[in-house]
């Protein structure tokens, strides 16, 4: 990592700001107003935060208290406890990312509302920062929040970019998230991912009587809810690519099948309505298909069916087990596994079913491949004594592992393609397994807190 001015980045800055909920909007964060966009990034080079090797250099960031122009109360709390806890967000997500190493809140002054527009640079250099990050919250008359965020330059002493949200107090914490993925973003030019949510089957009671529950929560494991009650058990859910669905597999009365739940309404449907065992389900990137494995007389192959129902269209037909299929994101090719070789390997394939070439030959057996979001990477569990995370090209080359543990499986990628969620299963007889989450360097591992134990996760996109 270079240690001189300005701070570069790797890729043009985001487009204006998404609305954070039916009722946000693009806002002024400022005084003085002015729009809630983004800065273009620097083009003279500069410091930049190395995505590969800044787990070993994070950069340094202030992440002080946000101010607040008057203390109201509202309904997620009065602004200034908000101040500080949304500080407290986007300092964790910076942290957690691996890149960044923010300066303990304890260590920083506070700063009044005048000075979000004008840093104090000199006190900022001297407390180690190299980067800040400054805000403010507001209550306005309609009930909403608004919340201002800017990235500021230490070292040049200049602003960097800025972005306003105005959110529904419900959504306060998603205003946090999106300044953390704005100052991410900015500084490295990856996508953002901060702003997304985890699905996962949540576990509890002993091995062989295990409550598998459907459950929801932020990708750092807030607003956890359960969203099935356990009275049947819950495999291998999925988001739609609206996130307004989720598919998974069930053994609703005694009978394992696919279904669709509505996220909206807490409905589920049956997907495919015959008496073969279905499962292992997955959306097509626009949503209009999901592709899933049928075990019909005594073989098991890939099959595709229209997200709306209706006769499913059969993909493989090789002797033996063909499942975990996963799109491209481009929706032309699906990863999946079989053990037509003789041992589970990865495979590729049209989206049609045609061109099915084996892409693994490494050591041992390979499983759950996923395609990365960015098209470049499959992820897979590796099993060879103990089961590991690891990666390698759509074409099988560039194999890497990335976790070192005894089970660790079911990698689901972060919205940017840089970070997988997996979960790691313990030693013993209970049965317990925890989420974890590590990036594509394999150096920055972190658990992801769940109120019960957790398998099965899966990361949705970027929230509208």
């Amino acid at each position: 990592m270079m240690t001189s001015s300005p701070i570069a980045l790797l890729a043009a800055a985001l487009a204006a700001l998404l609305p954070l909920s039916a009722q946000a909007q693009n806002a002024p964060i400022v005084p003085p107003p002015v729009a809630a966009t983004q800065t273009p990034p620097a083009q003279d080079g500069g410091l930049v935060v190395d995505v590969v090797g800044g787990t070993s250099a994070p950069l340094g960031i202030a992440v002080p208290v946000m101010p607040t122009s008057a203390v109201v109360n509202t309904p997620a709390g009065p602004t200034d406890k908000l101040g500080r806890d949304l500080a407290q967000i986007v300092t964790n997500d910076l942290k957690n990312s691996g890149l960044f190493k923010p300066i303990a809140s304890n260590a920083l002054k506070g700063v009044a509302f005048p000075e979000v527009t004008a840093p104090s640079f000199e006190y900022w250099g001297g407390a180690g920062a190299q980067t800040l990050v400054q805000g403010f919250v507001r209550a306005n008359d309609d009930g909403t929040l608004t919340v201002g965020c800017y990235l500021y330059d230490v070292f040049a002493r200049s602003e960097l970019t800025r972005q306003g949200f105005v959110v529904s107090p419900g959504d306060w914490r998603r205003a946090g998230h999106k300044c953390a993925d704005m100052v991410y973003t900015r500084l490295t030019g990856e996508g953002p991912y901060f702003d997304s949510r985890i699905i996962y089957v949540s576990e509890t009671g002993p091995k062989a009587k295990r409550f598998k529950r459907l459950a929801i929560m932020d990708q750092d494991g807030a607003n956890h809810r359960f969203l099935t009650n356990g009275q049947s058990t819950v495999l291998t859910p999925r988001f739609s690519p609206d996130q307004k669905s989720i598919v998974y597999m069930s053994y609703l009365n005694d009978r394992p099948a696919i279904y669709v739940y509505d996220v909206a309404t807490a409905q589920q449907r049956l997907l495919v309505n015959n008496p073969n065992l279905t499962f292992a389900p997955r959306f097509s990137p626009d949503g209009r298909w999901i592709v899933f494995s049928m075990a019909v007389a005594g073989n098991t192959d890939v099959y595709r069916v229209q997200t709306s129902g209706g006769s499913p269209q059969r993909l493989t037909n090789a002797p033996g087990i063909d499942t975990g299929g996963s799109y491209s994101p481009d929706g032309t090719r699906i990863a999946f596994e079989s053990d037509r070789s003789g041992s589970q390997q990865i495979y590729v394939m049209n989206a049609d079913g045609s061109n099915q070439q084996r892409i693994s030959f490494g050591g041992g057996r390979y499983a759950t491949p996923v395609w990365s979001p960015r098209g470049d990477l499959i992820a897979f569990t590796r099993i060879s004594g103990d089961f590991r995370i690891g990666v390698m090209s759509p074409s099988g080359g560039g194999e890497r592992l990335l976790t070192n543990s005894w089970q660790d499986e079911g990698p689901s990628w972060s919205p940017n393609g840089r970070v997988l969620t997996f979960f790691r299963s313990h030693r013993g007889g209970a049965g317990n397994a925890d989420l974890w989450s590590v990036d594509l360097t394999g150096v920055n591992e972190r658990k992801i807190p769940t109120p019960l134990d957790g398998s099965d996760p899966a990361w949705g996109p970027l929230r509208p």
